[in-house]
């Protein structure tokens, strides 16, 4: 059987993304030598919406990417499909930069380490933070935090907590699936 709880609704998710982009900007004011960075593929949705904001809110403009990890990822060949990889796109260099990663759900942290590690390609950036909408708290495999967050979650092993962006999905909800 399987139920699923709403923790945030479309409204919620705004408030929250507003939130965040605010906090953004307190601390990269004008964002003079920061970047953001969208993790592919469900990243990129809320990467999106912060950048909006920060365009239509703050009157700024954000150099943005897209960074695919799928073949940094330390288990890629250990599902018996073979792995489809997104696109990256990043026409500037990380060098000396602030690099603000976006992603929708921490969970584990390997993505966030695959990220770490997919970056380097585009130089050596000078620090790098992670924004995340949903941080699930007691499934870390490694440790990464977040340095802003949406929303805490305590999440079990056999919880799932699946994000939906209106773009993709029809509408915003954040859901807590029980398998």
């Amino acid at each position: 059987m399987m139920s699923n709880q709403q923790l945030l609704s479309a409204k919620e998710i705004d408030i929250i993304s507003r939130r965040l982009a605010c906090q953004l900007v307190e601390r990269h004011l004008n964002f003079e030598h920061t970047v953001l960075v969208g993790l592919q593929p469900r990243g990129v949705y809320f990467a999106e919406r912060i950048k909006k904001i920060l365009e239509e809110d703050y009157q700024l403009q954000v150099p943005y990417g897209l960074l695919d990890i799928t073949f940094f990822r330390d288990d890629f060949r250990r599902g018996d499909e073979p792995l489809k990889a997104n696109s990256t796109h990043i026409d500037f260099v990380v060098e000396e930069k602030h690099v603000v990663f976006i992603d929708d759900v921490l969970f584990t942290g390997r993505s966030i380490r695959a990220a770490l590690t997919a970056i380097q390609s585009f130089g050596r950036p000078n620090t790098v933070e992670l924004l995340v909408l949903i941080d699930r708290r007691f499934s870390r495999h490694l440790p990464i935090q977040p340095t802003y967050k949406g929303r805490q979650v305590d999440a079990i092993n056999n919880e799932k907590v699946l994000v939906q962006w209106a773009e993709k999905d029809g509408e915003d909800g954040v859901f807590l699936m029980n398998n």
